[in-house]
Order: structure tokens, then C-alpha cells, then sequence
């Protein structure tokens, strides 16, 4: 249609296209002497408007993110993308960020093609559901998909004029993926083994599903100043990872004596982000679970006023924390809701139960009695289609019908018969799967790695297979569980500053003219539920290579010192010390043959 202009109507044309886009930017058309001031913005998008509005009055510069928001927001920018994908072409940069609201990420330089996020709530899919998603991935993507960190699933290598079908194909089996990347509240996580786990105080599933529905649907909690993770933890066996979150929702017990009724509450922690040392704290909050979804609209609303929109590197909401403390926050986050908070001490909280952090590998009883869950082992998370096809059948004609995922990259049967199990083992083992694992492959956890994002300075996913094989050729004796996560950038999507050992990418110079290869730095002493700490860093820039003899230094340093089989690697690495502990496996021979 541009050919039908000459070159006079052109830049006539593109000077008009620019004063809208600034106008979009100032919150209206430029002002001559004596003209009406601009309207106030209304609609689902005004809190967002209005935010970037005080933003650029107060003298801040907007990043290009919230300038793309503004010139277009990304939901009524979906037709075009839609067309223009269906030609086969590659996004811009500003439809890329416009892509992700509807959860597909153009993944170049990585690779020339989408990744599609779904939304998962509490991790919990049905076989017919799962089996659908393998169909999806043969038809429109690389015919495998992976388990997330968010226990949740991602598909890849779907060309540009195949993402809009693969999202189309999610709506025929009942799920979405509106709202999965971006600036924009995540998959909503809760406990894998939720209504079959008899330690639990509260069943999450209806929290999730609710929360996931609740933001789904309203428009004006898209387009955050930045990402937002909210998980639910029901007080069972098996960790949910919620103080990683900036939002946790705790179930714990009231007790008598306090300010509120005995009974189930839920304790508010806030301001999680591992990747930038920090995690979630206690609020001194308690709720009722009804009233989560309320609650965290407001926390919600009090960020999208008040995040910064300027400097993506701090645009987090424990940003906003640090600046005001949490008082201050709770005190809008009240006036966001008209009425104040209850708090409880925590000396009258009853002790939450102990975790087991291999409870999602293998075999475990279920409150049920008769049933079983089993968690099934993956390779950094990975499964083919056809692996995935017949997993549905295992969990349709063994199980309850359901597929559990797993914040560690797994998943789980559930409802499986004590007669059943074996069955069940044989058939997953058929597949190339297991239900056992080492104490090394149990707790690994890689991100995508520099194979299918281009953040990542380190082939992840790779690395991280070599040292499981490397672990249990070298050091069969290991006899704990021990988590490795392996990140491949500062985002930290595999959280290796919660691992007991945690890699996170590096280049690493060779050579006097700057030659690299890839490496990771090396963090340890990290730690999640019942002993939450981020973890130190004792090693930077060590070669791929070099790193699983590194690990293997330090396992058999613990191994040899320990107190017990019973202290753990974290409590180990707390005593005797972080340098301690480098210096320890720097005498080990394995290191020295090496030096």
C-alpha cells in the first residue's frame, strides 16, 4: 500500500505517525497556548498510564519497554502480529516484547523460530491435556517439550508462521498461554501433591486455579513494571520453592492465644527474587485463604504505581521494598484495600512440618489409602512427543488421569494403586525414563542455556548432564540428596544461588588475545523451604570442563567430614565455612592432579 503514496505524502505520513507516538508518550496531543489540558486516562490501561505519566514528570527517561506498551499495547497489536507471522517474518524487537503477552518468545540470535510458555496452574494437567500438547509440539514445533523451573511447560522450535496455530491449538484442550513472558504475573505455582499429601494443612489447588483466573481475565494487571511470581505452599512434604517468589502464601496453623482465631491461615511473605540474592520475608500477615486473591491485587496495584519503569534492572518489586521497607508497603497495600491487615507472632504459629526434599522422585504413599504418587525422573526436564503420548497413557490406564509437575523439573503420577506400581516403573523405564535416581540427578536443575536463549553464556543443559554422568561414575558412594542447579545468566532461571551447589555461565579467558571459552562461576551453601539461604560464591570463571572434578572436590570434601549421614551439604558448608570449604577440595587429589 506504500507504493500507492509519493514521496511528499510519505513523510507528511511519517511526521503524523510520530506526533501520535509522542503524544501516546506525554498522554495526549501537544498543547498549544490556551488549549484544553489532556483527559484523563481511563480504562483497564489508566494505572499503567498514569504511572508512566508521573514517571516522565518527574524527570525519568522510560525505558523501551513501557515506550512499546504505550505506542501499542500488545493485546490490541495481536491481529497484525498474527499476519504479519503468518508471512513467515521474523518480529521486531518491540513485537517480540508484544509476542510474550501472549507467550511466545522469539528466540534469535539462539535460534530462528518461537518458544511458547503455557500457563499451568499448581503444575496439574490432565493425560488427555498432555498428550495434546505432544500433538501440538509434532504439528507446529520441534516434537519435544521441557518442564520448567515453574512447574510448567515450554514448546520450541515453532516457525513464525506456526506460533498463532500452536496458540489456537492450546484453546482447543482448554489452556492458555496469554500472559506467560513479559511484564507479566507468571505461572501461578503451588504444591505438586495437593490433595493426595497427608501432611498438607490446605489442598492449593482451588488458590491457584483461582488466582490464575483472577489475572487472567483483568487486563489491568498486564504490563507490570516487571515480572511477578505468586506461589502457594499448603504446609506439605514437598517444597514449592515460595520465598524465591514475591509473593508466597504459606499455610500454616494458628494457635490459641493469638490476635486472630485458631484455625488454617495463610502467612504473607514478600519480595523473593534469587537472582538478585534475595528472598521472600515474613510480612508478620496472616489471611484467610479466601482472601489471597484480594490481597494480592492490592500488593499488585501498590507495585504497578510505584515500580520503577526506568531501569530494568531494578524494576522488581522487592526494588520498591528496599527503597520504602516493608511497613510502608503493607501501609499503601491497606489503603489499596480499605481495612488493615491482621498479624500474627510467629510465636503462636504452630512449627511447620518437615520437607522431603526427595519426595518428588520414586514411590510415596498418599493419604488415600491404596494410592500412590511417583515422580518420574527427566533429563533436565526434557520429553519427546512420543514419550510424552505414552505417559499419558501410563497416568490414564495406571493413575488418576493427572500429570503433577514439579518446580524441579519433573512430574508426577498420582493415584496409582499399590498394584499398579511395578506396572508403572516397567513402562516409564521402557521409555528411556526412570523413577530412581542418584542423589546427584534427583536435585539437578538447568535452565535453556545458550542452545535456545540468547541471555545464556553457557550450554546449561549440557553441562549439566555431563555432570550427573560424571558424578555417578566418580562418586557412587554419595548417599544424600544434593541439589546442582546450573543457570546460564544474571536471571538465574535455574536459581543457582538456592542450590546446595550453584553454577551460574561465564566466559572464560584462554589466551592473551581474549580468546573464550565457556565456564561458570561456582556459588555454594544455598538453600530452599525449611532452610532457605543464598548460597557464596568461592569459585569465579572455571572452564566446563573443569567443573565437575570442582563438584566432585567438594562432595568428597563433605563426604570425608561430615558429622553424620544426617547433616546435610548445606548445614556442612554453613559450619566449617564457605573458604573453608574451597580450600578443603583444593587439597582434595582430584584438584591437585589437575593444578
Amino acid at each position: 500500500m506504500a507504493d500507492d503514496f509519493n514521496a511528499e505524502q510519505k513523510r507528511y505520513l511519517e511526521g503524523f505517525a510520530s506526533g501520535i507516538a509522542a503524544a501516546r508518550l506525554t498522554g495526549g496531543l501537544a498543547l498549544g497556548q490556551g488549549a484544553a489540558a489532556p483527559s484523563e486516562p481511563t480504562g483497564p490501561d489508566a494505572i499503567h498510564i498514569k504511572a508512566q505519566d508521573a514517571t516522565v514528570k518527574a524527570g525519568g527517561k522510560l525505558c523501551d519497554q513501557e515506550k512499546w506498551k504505550r505506542a501499542e499495547n500488545p493485546f490490541d497489536g495481536h491481529n497484525r502480529l498474527i499476519a504479519e507471522a503468518a508471512t513467515g517474518k521474523a518480529p521486531k524487537p518491540e513485537d517480540n516484547f508484544r509476542w510474550r503477552y501472549h507467550g511466545l518468545f522469539w528466540l534469535a540470535p539462539a535460534s530462528g523460530d518461537f518458544m511458547c510458555r503455557l500457563r499451568i496452574p499448581n503444575g496439574i494437567l490432565q493425560h488427555w491435556q498432555f498428550a495434546g500438547i505432544a500433538d501440538l509440539a509434532d504439528a507446529h514445533g520441534g516434537g519435544y517439550s521441557h518442564v520448567t523451573t515453574r512447574a510448567n511447560l515450554q514448546v520450541r522450535e515453532i516457525t513464525a508462521e506456526h506460533g498463532q496455530p500452536f496458540l489456537d491449538g492450546l484453546i482447543d484442550l482448554g489452556l492458555t498461554a496469554r500472559g506467560s513472558g513479559a511484564d507479566n504475573i507468571r505461572n501461578v505455582t503451588g504444591s505438586p501433591v495437593a490433595g493426595i499429601d497427608a501432611q498438607e494443612l490446605l489442598d492449593t489447588r482451588p488458590l491457584a486455579k483461582s488466582w490464575h483466573n483472577w489475572i487472567i481475565n483483568d487486563r489491568s494487571l498486564y504490563g507490570l513494571p516487571r515480572k511477578f511470581n505468586v506461589a502457594f505452599d499448603g504446609g506439605g512434604v514437598m517444597p514449592v520453592l515460595e520465598e524465591t517468589n514475591d509473593i508466597g502464601f504459606q499455610a500454616v496453623k494458628v494457635l490459641d492465644g493469638a490476635a486472630v482465631e485458631p484455625g488454617i491461615w495463610m502467612r504473607l511473605v514478600l519480595g523473593g527474587i534469587s537472582g538478585h540474592r534475595d528472598l521472600a520475608r515474613d510480612t508478620g500477615v496472616v489471611l484467610k485463604p479466601e482472601a489471597c486473591n484480594k490481597v494480592a491485587d492490592a500488593i499488585l496495584r501498590v507495585f504497578i504505581k510505584n515500580g520503577d519503569r526506568t531501569n530494568r534492572n531494578k524494576s522488581r518489586m522487592k526494588y520498591v521494598l528496599d527503597a520504602w521497607g516493608f511497613d510502608k508497603y503493607l501501609a499503601a497495600v491497606e489503603d489499596e484495600l480499605g481495612y488493615k491487615l491482621d498479624r500474627v507472632d510467629p510465636a503462636h504459629l504452630a512449627p511447620r512440618a518437615p520437607m522431603d526434599r526427595f519426595s518428588h522422585v520414586g514411590v510415596h504413599k498418599q493419604v488415600q489409602p491404596g494410592l500412590n504418587w511417583i515422580g518420574v525422573i527427566l533429563p533436565v526436564g526434557k520429553m519427546t512427543s512420543d514419550q510424552m503420548r505414552e505417559l499419558a497413557k501410563i497416568s490414564s490406564e495406571c493413575g488418576d488421569g493427572a500429570i503433577r509437575m514439579t518446580v524441579w523439573q519433573n512430574f508426577l503420577f498420582s493415584g496409582v494403586p499399590d498394584a499398579k506400581v511395578a506396572e508403572v516403573q516397567a513402562r516409564v523405564a521402557a521409555l528411556g525414563l526412570t523413577t530412581e535416581a542418584s542423589s546427584i540427578r534427583a536435585g539437578l536443575v538447568a535452565c535453556t542455556g545458550n542452545k535456545g536463549c540468547k541471555f545464556a553464556a553457557s550450554d546449561t543443559k549440557g553441562h549439566a548432564l555431563v555432570i550427573a554422568d560424571y558424578m555417578e561414575a566418580h562418586l557412587p558412594e554419595l548417599d544424600v540428596p544434593v541439589n546442582v542447579h546450573v543457570t546460564g545468566c544474571h536471571h538465574s532461571c535455574a536459581q543457582h544461588y538456592i542450590g546446595d551447589i550453584g553454577l551460574i555461565g561465564a566466559k572464560v579467558v584462554v589466551s592473551e588475545e581474549g580468546d573464550t571459552v565457556e565456564g561458570y562461576d561456582i556459588v555454594v551453601g544455598g538453600g530452599f523451604g525449611d532452610s532457605p539461604k543464598i548460597g557464596t560464591e568461592i569459585w569465579k570463571a572455571v572452564k566446563a570442563e573443569d567443573c565437575p572434578s570442582r563438584i566432585e572436590a567438594l562432595l568428597r570434601s563433605y563426604l570425608g567430614r561430615r558429622e553424620s549421614r544426617e547433616e546435610s551439604f548445606q548445614a556442612f558448608t554453613a559450619r566449617t565455612g564457605p573458604e573453608t570449604l574451597r580450600n578443603l577440595a583444593e587439597d582434595q587429589p582430584v584438584l591437585k592432579a589437575a593444578a
